[in-house]
């Protein structure tokens, strides 16, 4: 039997590439140290598919072609792409930091969102340092449930087009304070808000869930990655999926990231320091499989915790109908957070509203079948098209033990969900722009569930905001790593993805774990000096 190739002359080893295992490598990049990025899929094919709506939301084109399994052991596509870059290829850029509350206790109306082991201003010089890193477009001061900043964004906000403009007008006549929602864009506009002739970014309408094929969004790979590869001490392997973590004897510290490799051959990769970013699903898979004599239950998994507390937010994504056209293309440009923690008539957080991409007739017609008699003949699917204002409405659910990762005997990845977890708050925040539409231009019996954005109408297939599931606390007993992010159990193993939420806010998650990567690469910086 010939034995697996075996690669040992690192620092530090990052499984996986996005906005952690990416900004992971970007920030260790300087420091001289050997760094090895092992991805499990390849570089997304530059094509004219990457901005066609049909391939990428109705074919699902570019999503992994593997399916998990439910409570029930029902199949199901889970919502994951594995490129370069992870799904930064495919996110909306929406860089929100956390509320200073969501590092609290937060009561919820079905429970309460534990605090976590630092404070909002413990991460706060990162979330500047991410904000600038990203190119992060916006306007600090504008959104009154933000925290103190210790700097403002270094580019102006991507500024609204005249039916935005309209509507924000509009939300404030109802005494609301919207504001430019924080993007990460590599854009440089004109005085009139229009991309100047050397703008990376065109203002397009392909923003949110396409890939850039100019490379105007930040993702992972562009901002990151290939920054970080220019340095000679840095490698990346792609085709590479790591399928189990081997410890020494004693099971203090990982020795050997065991990978298959394209031609499904088998390599074995050793260093110093190990760091795990495969998306809160996937590492919570790979701690389990690497189960041995001194972690019975999983690497990492002394308490327990290992795959429980999987949180993805409560989400929800809504067409409206203008009465006059919306002729806007690139919409992703207004959030609000005026209920992110309470409202006049419910003293519990109801979560933000922001802007989707816009939709255009391909994704109206891919969503007629579910809207059958739910719009008049008179307003066929074209006119839809050219009249919606899309919303996305993100509430928070609470970290439930039961909502949790298990591996079956074959490797399969089962998901248990409990879909109505803080589901209420939500439902309000609905009501709460239902109520508005006529008074924001807006058909007042219009509000349609956008369910390609949720992944056909299947909630557990929505995993794009993933967290949970390897969280970090003080005590080892109830979290599986410490405050640095390492493991309780083990010396050298880190998580730098979403895994470590203990709670997940009601923002996206990218700009939290692109921060807390920037915190955890300065700690092994430190750790690989001394």
């Amino acid at each position: 039997m010939t034995e697996s190739p075996h690669y040992d002359d690192y620092d530090v080893i990052i499984i996986g590439t996005g906005a952690g295992g990416g900004t992971l490598a970007h920030r260790l990049a300087p420091t001289g140290r050997r760094v090895l990025l092992l991805e499990r899929g390849g570089y997304l094919p530059r094509e004219r598919d990457n901005w066609d709506s049909t391939a990428v939301f109705v074919k699902g084109k570019y999503r992994a072609p593997e399916f998990w399994y439910d409570k029930h052991g029902n199949s199901f596509p889970p919502e994951v792409n594995y490129y370069v870059g992870g799904n930064t290829k495919f996110y909306g850029a929406a860089l929100f930091r956390l509320r200073p509350e969501d590092f609290g206790v937060l009561r919820h109306h079905d429970g309460v969102s534990p605090a976590w082991p630092l404070s909002y201003e413990d991460l706060e010089p990162y979330y500047t340092q991410a904000e600038h890193l990203y190119l992060v477009h916006g306007s600090h001061g504008e959104d009154p449930t933000e925290g103190v900043v210790s700097g403002q964004y270094r580019h102006p906000p991507v500024a609204h087009e005249p039916r935005i403009q309209q509507l924000s007008d509009d939300l404030e006549k109802q005494g609301l304070h919207p504001f430019h929602l924080p993007i990460g864009v590599n854009l440089v506009q004109d005085g009139d808000g229009r991309a100047t002739h050397s703008s990376v970014c065109i203002r397009c309408d392909r923003v949110d869930g396409f890939p850039c094929l100019v490379r105007g969004k930040s993702d992972a790979q562009v901002i990151c990655v290939e920054p970080a590869l220019e340095h000679p001490n840095v490698d990346l392997v792609t085709h590479a999926r790591v399928t189990r973590l081997d410890t020494d004897a004693a099971g203090r510290s990982v020795t050997t990231v065991v990978a298959e490799l394209a031609d499904g051959t088998e390599a074995r990769f050793s260093s110093h320091l190990v760091a795990v970013a495969c998306g809160a699903v996937n590492t919570a898979a790979l701690l389990l499989a690497s189960a041995g004599d001194r972690h019975p239950d999983g690497l990492a998994n002394s308490s327990g915790v290992v795959g429980r507390h999987y949180m993805r937010h409560n989400n929800m994504a809504l067409m409206a109908v203008s009465k006059e056209p919306n002729d806007t293309r690139f919409q992703k440009t207004l959030a609000l957070h005026d209920w992110y923690l309470g409202a006049d008539d419910w003293e519990y957080p109801l979560g933000g509203i922001q802007m989707l991409g816009k939709s255009d007739a391909e994704q109206i017609h891919g969503e007629a079948p579910r809207w059958a008699g739910a719009v008049t003949p008179q307003m066929p699917f074209e006119v839809l098209a050219h009249h919606a204002v899309d919303f996305w409405l993100c509430g928070e659910d609470l970290p439930d033990p039961g909502n949790r990762v298990t591996l079956d005997r074959d490797g399969g990845i089962h998901l248990a969900l409990d879909e109505g977890n803080n589901i209420t708050a939500l439902n309000r925040l609905r009501h709460k722009l239902q109520g508005m539409l006529g008074r924001l231009g807006m058909h007042e019996h219009h509000l349609l569930p956008h369910s390609l954005y949720l992944h056909k109408g299947m909630p557990i297939g929505a995993t794009a905001h993933q967290a949970g599931t390897v969280r970090f606390g003080h005590d080892p007993a109830t979290s599986a790593l410490d405050v640095n992010c390492k493991a309780h159990d083990l010396d050298n193993l880190y998580v730098v993805d979403t895994s470590f939420f203990p709670s997940i806010g009601a923002v996206n998650p990218s700009l939290t774990a692109i921060a807390n990567a920037l915190r955890v690469g300065d700690h092994l910086a430190e750790r690989l000096r001394g």
